[in-house]
């Protein structure tokens, strides 16, 4: 089976055979993604394309984060940008990107034009997030590595097929609609570290609800828009892996399943570090100068990302190992990004330990894992590890999801988890409604 027809023929499955597990995590990705768009509500991204779509106006069917309805495109676009703008949201290592501000989006953006329930939103992010997660696989790391955002490009197809799946898209019309998208995804790394980078989750979502929209009109596309000639798949990567889409697994193995949540307001290459350290239960309440040093071991890419030794500001705290080590033992509540303050930079009792800090790469560990040892100045060792690929139960990741939803938003995330909890009768609708009034 070629890529585009194992792609359509996942977006088909009927909601029946959707893993009971990936639906349960969807569940929780919806309400960490709301929690997370209502964060960045304030940040500047978000304000400029709120402005946008006031300017713009159009027909008020979906809803725009902290503010009005709008076009449903125009609301994918700005949700998506708002949601990632703290790049505090989700991210599925084998897809090499963030999910839920891509796919979210355009998904509740769809569901409250044809006005669905909330369940059937779910159901159709999740299919949209695994054919994403499938097509970002098939493009690799070479696409990556390329400078494309995989959460823009591969998303943009994940959008499509959650947005063409609410639209009651037929198999034609969903490859026209993932035709169409191959020549609308887009996205480069080279915007990171801007406003350009939420940005390109915006252009996802917004390119699924157009594509799927078109294609519901009747607009015709490239039968393989995906792997045919000059296809999306043979123009961005040099090393496609899965040839062709062979060797994926089949419809119902979800690998959603081992989609990973941030439950630290930092770089995700540095949360298998925390975690570590904070499972050490002999460095609860410890004094960092009892501390004599720590080395950690972590994946050689991570060394290019998350190892800044003496960061300059808050954002650069972030992704810095020897910073971050000396929070996490000391207590900081790494959890909440306010505490990300350039002051940080200046903390003395930080910089001493900083300097007890080595980093090695060690290319035998996988990019959610960490090793390290600590030596305390009585001359004990103790030996810490992580591995962010075991699943955490699905009650106790809720419970983290919900700490940290009123981390970042106050007693609007116990608002969110009492509403939302429990999908049960509530519409699309519902949930946009939350967004508006909460954001």
């Amino acid at each position: 089976m070629s890529l585009i027809e194992h792609i359509l023929d996942l977006s088909t499955l009927p909601a029946e055979r959707l893993s009971p597990q990936a639906l349960g995590l969807a569940r929780l990705s919806l309400l960490d993604w709301i929690a997370c768009a209502i964060a960045g509500t304030d940040e500047p991204v978000a304000v400029k394309l709120r402005a946008l779509a006031e300017a713009e106006g159009g027909r008020s069917i979906a809803s725009v984060t902290g503010a009005m309805a709008a076009p449903a495109r125009m609301a994918a676009l700005v949700n998506g940008a708002t949601s990632h703008a703290l790049d505090y949201d989700d991210t599925h290592f084998a897809h090499v990107g963030h999910l839920s501000v891509g796919v979210y989006p355009a998904a509740l953006a769809v569901a409250e034009e044809v006005d669905a329930s909330a369940e059937a939103m779910v159901a159709a992010f999740l299919v949209g997030a695994e054919a994403a997660i499938r097509i970002g696989m098939v493009l690799g790391r070479s696409h990556y590595n390329q400078g494309f955002h995989q959460t823009a490009t591969a998303g943009a197809f994940g959008a499509t097929v959650a947005a063409g799946r609410l639209h009651g898209l037929d198999a034609q019309q969903m490859r026209h609609a993932l035709g169409l998208c191959s020549t609308r995804a887009s996205g480069l790394k080279s915007q990171f570290g801007t406003m350009g980078k939420p940005y390109n989750a915006g252009a996802a979502a917004a390119n699924g609800v157009e594509c799927a929209r078109l294609a519901a009109l009747g607009m015709t596309s490239a039968d393989d828009g995906l792997c045919g000639l000059q296809g999306f798949i043979p123009t961005h990567t040099t090393a496609p892996e899965l040839d062709g889409g062979r060797g994926l697994p089949p419809k119902d193995v979800f690998l959603f399943e081992d989609n990973q949540y941030k439950l630290h307001a930092c770089c995700h290459g540095t949360h298998a570090m925390i975690e570590a350290l904070l499972e050490a239960g002999e460095l609860k309440g410890r004094d960092l100068d009892n501390i004599a040093a720590f080395t950690l071991r972590t994946n050689p890419r991570w060394l290019r990302v998350c190892d800044i030794k003496r960061p300059r500001t808050g954002l650069e705290v972030k992704f810095s190992y020897n910073w971050l080590a000396g929070m996490t033992i000391r207590g900081d509540r790494t959890g909440d990004d306010r505490i990300y303050q350039d002051a940080l930079t200046e903390d003395a009792a930080l910089s001493t330990f900083a300097g007890k800090v080595q980093v090695i790469g060690d290319d035998t560990l996988t990019d959610m894992q960490a090793q390290g040892s600590l030596t305390l100045k009585d001359g004990t060792t103790l030996s810490i590890s992580h591995d962010l690929a075991v699943r955490l139960p699905q009650a106790l990741l809720a419970g983290k999801l919900r700490t940290k939803a009123e981390a970042m938003i106050g007693a609007r995330g116990a608002s969110l988890w009492a509403m939302f909890g429990d999908l049960t009768g509530r519409s699309a609708r519902d949930v946009g409604t939350a967004l508006r009034k909460m954001g």
